[in-house]
């Protein structure tokens, strides 16, 4: 990508362009803990988007996208917002930046990228980061890590209607190689954990799927989170997010509230407990144990907060039969994937059936992404 993207800057621009790159994220276990307070850990992934970029002298963006072979001009004021979804983004990054009483002037830019679209490995926050740091380097601006990925939330929120939490941005910019970030999202306190992975591989199995309910079952879900924590907080009222709270707390005033929001509240507490017990097993590279918690993080998100479907818990499934180590669906939910940890030796295997069965039961492959852990923004 790197040699194509400084060729087509060349033909485009006539000059020569610095090239920034940020990575996609997984995350291996921590779901729907980050809007209750808990943690979540994420790890930036050797998929990436890469950009060129180069002042231009002017008071314009000039942006070309090698993927969707669209160009994009626009001005750095409020009223200059582009048209096209993609070149928002990078707009957001840009009136963002400037917000925060950061420096940006025209520059023109090439960009590219290999995260699969739509499979939960969240293009759009490398997107952001890529160009959060490229300006921030290029400006001397000054900013941390932290501001630039609050920067790319901040787009997600204002410029592009996704009321997003910060673990996304916080993997593309935090990420190091070799290492998983626990991150508190209430505190925004992190710690790096080992994540080697000698003798496995990281694959994930992308069902190409997303239910339609997504977006308002997401909302039910909030909803039912707060709820259950507005219960809790009548008895033990220091009690701040959900995270916070003790399974007994729950069991309490289990009976004065809905039964739906007794088992989304179950899963969450539960999760907060599971993220902490894997990360010991990953202090002691125990990964047996690490697939244990990964199997029950995906039993709790399809039975307790109902948001895996037929194709995830068929996948979940194939790999239990397979004896691979660890196996769950990853984001959301309603569809996309499973991430799972697998031997080496059991690998080809395991695709071949998971491929095999999947086509034979839903008449579609699984897309098949390996993933190795990498660094997150950079100059390259």
């Amino acid at each position: 990508m790197d040699n194509s993207i400084r060729e087509k800057f060349k033909v485009l621009f006539g000059k020569e362009c610095d090239v920034y790159a940020s990575s996609g994220r997984i995350n291996l276990i921590g779901e729907h803990t980050d809007y209750n307070g808990g943690y979540v850990l994420p790890g930036a992934i050797d998929k990436c988007i890469m950009a060129g970029i180069a002042p231009n002298g002017t008071d314009k963006v000039k942006v070309f996208s090698i993927d969707y072979n669209e160009y994009a001009e626009f001005g750095l004021e409020e009223k200059d917002a582009p048209a096209q979804q993609w070149a928002k983004y990078i707009f957001g990054v840009c009136r963002e930046t400037l917000k925060r009483g950061g420096k940006v002037e025209g520059f023109s830019a090439v960009f590219c990228g290999n995260i699969p679209l739509g499979a939960g490995l969240s293009s759009s926050a490398a997107l952001e980061s890529t160009f959060a740091y490229a300006l921030n380097q290029i400006y001397g601006n000054g900013f941390d890590l932290f501001q630039l990925a609050k920067i790319g939330q901040a787009t997600e929120h204002n410029y592009c209607g996704v009321k997003c939490g910060i673990m996304d941005q916080f993997a593309s910019c935090f990420g190091k190689a070799g290492y998983l970030i626990r991150l508190n999202c209430k505190t925004l306190e992190y710690q790096y954990f080992p994540f080697s992975c000698e003798g496995y591989k990281l694959v994930l199995l992308d069902t190409c799927v997303k239910h339609e309910l997504a977006s308002s079952a997401y909302n039910k879900r909030r909803e039912s989170c707060e709820k259950a924590l507005e219960a809790i907080q009548q008895r033990h009222p220091d009690t701040e997010t959900l995270s916070d709270a003790k399974r007994i707390w729950l069991e309490e005033v289990k009976a004065e509230i809905a039964e739906e929001d007794y088992l989304r509240a179950i899963h969450v507490i539960g999760e907060v407990q599971r993220v902490l017990d894997l990360c010991d097993a990953l202090e002691r590279k125990d990964f047996e144990t690490v697939g244990e918690l990964m199997y029950q993080t995906h039993f709790s998100l399809s039975r307790f907060y109902e948001v895996s479907c037929e194709e995830l818990d068929f996948l979940n499934r194939v790999a239990r039969k397979c004896d691979v180590t660890g196996s769950r669906v990853m984001g959301g939910g309603f569809g996309g994937c499973t991430i799972n940890l697998v031997k080496e030796e059991l690998y080809d295997q395991f695709l071949k059936t998971a491929i095999d069965l999947f086509t034979k039961r839903f008449g579609h492959a699984p897309k098949i992404y390996e993933v190795v852990s990498s660094d997150g923004a950079r100059k390259l």
